[in-house]
């Protein structure tokens, strides 16, 4: 397509102007002092200088101009076909300058956020491998020993194969939740959205998870008595799990003999809030930004000794924002923490 360009004509008319008035000074004062002609012959002299310096400059200096500012737009458009082309192009010195420093800021930006992008690519296959690797080596060190001879004794045989076990169950794991974010992230997994009771869902969860908080004597409560039942409109399974991912990271990261509280409280008309505090180890502030992403762990030692595939809290955002719903985290190190999510009311 050919480029259409919106011509100006502001430097033509300045730079003629100025030509000019310069011009015709000096000949009227030399006409005058010489020939002592009339000053409409100055005008006259004005006039025709004017129109001559601005055919001049509008049709040969910016033809110039023309070949040079095609030729930069052209060379842009390779770039990006879809932001100089909206409009006409300008020839305008100072909407051009103006356009190409907002194209540099942006494609300054872009390599910038590439760069973080790859840097995060790099850190999450590394991550992949080394969670994967480890259960991996793991299950291949007892299979070894057992076919080396020590499957002979029933003892080790039952033992090794249980922690064999154990070492594909977190395998399981992983790869069970890096296909629900996959899922989740490109819109495959459907939600199967219903009218249902928090608070009933919150007891459930309680009572799934009471003998996991009971090792580390943590109690899971309500911040108080809910009598009545609170209805939120959104997939139950998918909120049971978001409550399980949220109390199980509490215990884990809980203290000893800590608490596990839920509190549901009506944000604005249609929403509800429900909170997840604990009173454990906290997360330092340098943290909170990262939290959300795979397989990161704010303590990578403790974490990995309490199992678990590292994904819980990336799925958990995953879910609440399909809802099209927000999630919140406070927390001060060594005092404690407190995730937050909304819900539409039923």
């Amino acid at each position: 397509m050919r480029t259409k360009f919106k011509k100006s004509y502001r430097f033509a008319l300045y730079t003629s102007l100025y030509i000019t008035l310069l011009t015709t000074l000096l000949a009227s004062v030399f006409l005058w002092l010489f020939y002592e002609l009339k000053w409409y012959f100055s005008i006259g002299f004005a006039v025709t200088v004017y129109v001559f310096c601005f055919v001049i400059i509008q049709f040969r200096v910016e033809r110039f101009i023309y070949k040079r500012v095609k030729k930069i737009y052209d060379d842009l458009t390779l770039l990006e076909s879809t932001n100089l082309r909206k409009g006409s192009i300008t020839t305008d010195m100072r909407t051009l300058t103006q356009e190409i420093d907002k194209f540099a800021k942006d494609k300054k930006i872009e390599i910038e956020t590439l760069k973080v992008r790859e840097e995060y690519r790099k850190e999450f296959l590394g991550n992949v491998s080394h969670e994967l690797k480890t259960p991996l080596f793991t299950v291949q060190g007892y299979i070894l020993t057992l076919l080396d001879g020590a499957m002979d004794d029933s003892v080790i045989r039952k033992k090794y194969l249980e922690r064999a076990s154990k070492g594909i169950e977190r395998l399981g794991y992983i790869v069970k939740d890096l296909d629900m974010i996959t899922k989740l992230e490109v819109g495959d997994l459907s939600l199967n959205t219903e009218t249902f009771d928090i608070i009933e869902l919150a007891k459930s969860v309680f009572e799934m998870l009471e003998m996991k908080a009971a090792k580390k004597k943590i109690t899971l409560t309500f911040d108080f008595d809910y009598n009545q039942p609170i209805l939120v409109k959104a997939d139950k399974e998918r909120i049971q799990q978001v409550l399980v991912n949220l109390v199980v990271n509490s215990i884990k990261y809980g203290s000893e003999k800590g608490t596990t509280e839920i509190s549901v409280e009506n944000l604005i008309k249609n929403k509800v809030i429900v909170r997840v505090t604990d009173n454990g180890e906290g997360i330092s502030s340098e943290n909170i930004p990262r939290l959300f992403e795979r397989f990161f762990r704010v303590d990578k030692s403790g974490s990995r000794k309490e199992g678990g595939s590292g994904l819980g809290l990336s799925i958990v955002k995953h879910i609440i924002e399909a809802h099209d719903e927000k999630i919140y985290v406070e927390s001060e190190f060594n005092v404690g923490s407190e995730f937050s999510f909304t819900l539409e009311k039923a």
